[in-house]
């Protein structure tokens, strides 16, 4: 390897919260770097701090009026009845808290970076994106900002026509279909959980549509395997992207506490893998994800994998001291932990029977390419 990966990061998630009972009150990307550095894989010379984008960078997407309302909404600590109907801020999903202007303005800060760094080529991985519900004109889905929207607009500024954007969370990327949803330079697939919120992404049909695919409750490891090798690998080799954009989003492993579905990190990982070398540029988000013990293995999980990193059977102590730091207390499933949470990075495959229904959906998709 030439080029190693770079890591794109920041501390102002570490001790950012959305609130005491808000899904987003847990540690996400603070637990990768820590986790990544415990392991030794990540250092000092793959490690970037994300810049914050300025609010003119945020106008090229995002109403200038919304930018003004939650920057100063930040700085006030409030909103009026009237901004919080029109921007959805200051709501029980997207709560007024103290980094809510400067924590999404860094992840966008990370992707317009990430789209520069990649004007050669390269993979680059920034767990701290993948807000993908931002709307233009106001907050959705816990996402003041849209970073992979930006990302991509980066790309398109450093000379990158044909993009392929794959998202894999458990929620549907509804707010970069709303940027790129009729862009035929922009190849968008999204495996998502059927009728979870936003509940939209119905099953799409090629050509210059998205390719959304709606999946069941305890969709497991051997129908994502299906999907992956059925669908979303064939349809990148297809549209030759000269860069692909991974949405990562944890959400989708069943001990997630927001999602019904039933995948390890094993089925994160393997995408990841079979998607590098698809195209000269590679950039992977983070997004949604709320065990902080899933999340933080599944993620720093992937920077091994970017990394051609052996997973260890069990983690060195300094790796099991970052995962019994974590806690999860005010949730069910944190309240007894296994064991293995702590010990190990890698889950233990789910299998299962593929459904017949997924299998025609997946055909259905392919044969509209």
């Amino acid at each position: 390897m030439d080029v190693w990966p770079q890591f794109i990061g920041s501390e102002i998630y570490r001790g950012s919260s959305y609130g005491k009972w808000h899904p987003l009150r847990v540690p996400r990307v603070s637990t990768v770097m820590d986790l990544s550095r415990a392991l030794g894989w990540l250092p000092d010379d793959q490690y970037i701090r994300s810049p914050r984008a300025k609010p003119a960078a945020l106008e090229a997407w995002h109403d200038a009026d919304y930018v003004s309302v939650l920057k100063q909404a930040e700085h006030t600590q409030t909103v009026t009845n009237a901004q919080k109907d029109r921007y959805q801020l200051g709501t029980v999903t997207n709560p007024i808290f103290a980094e809510m202007y400067r924590r999404p303005a860094t992840g966008v800060g990370g992707a317009l970076l990430a789209g520069e760094l990649l004007k050669e080529g390269g993979i680059i991985y920034q767990p701290g994106g993948g807000t993908h519900h931002g709307m233009p004109g106001f907050a959705n889905g816990f996402c003041y900002l849209n970073d992979p929207v930006f990302a991509i607009l980066s790309l398109r500024r450093n000379g990158v026509k044909r993009i392929a954007y794959i998202d894999v969370d458990a929620h549907h990327p509804d707010g970069v279909e709303h940027g790129f949803g009729d862009d035929a330079d922009c190849l968008m697939i999204s495996i998502h959980e059927r009728g979870l919120w936003p509940r939209t992404g119905e099953l799409g049909t090629g050509g210059a549509a998205p390719l959304n695919l709606p999946v069941r409750r305890m969709f497991h490891d051997d129908e994502m395997a299906y999907v992956r090798d059925g669908l979303i690998l064939p349809a990148v080799q297809r549209f030759k992207p000269e860069a692909i954009v991974l949405q990562c989003g944890a959400d989708a492993v069943e001990e997630d506490p927001q999602s019904h579905l039933a995948l390890s990190n094993n089925a994160h990982w393997a995408i990841v893998k079979a998607l590098m070398g698809l195209a000269p540029r590679l950039l992977v988000l983070g997004g949604g994800g709320y065990n902080p013990w899933s999340v933080g293995r599944l993620w720093t999980g992937v920077w091994g994998v970017l990394n051609w990193k052996e997973v260890p059977e069990r983690l060195p102590v300094a790796g099991e001291t970052v995962l019994r730091g974590l806690s999860f207390s005010s949730n069910r499933r944190g309240r007894n932990p296994p064991e293995h949470w702590f010990t190990t990075l890698r889950d233990p495959y789910r299998s299962g029977k593929i459904e017949e229904s997924l299998r025609a959906d997946v055909q259905n998709l392919l044969s509209r390419l």
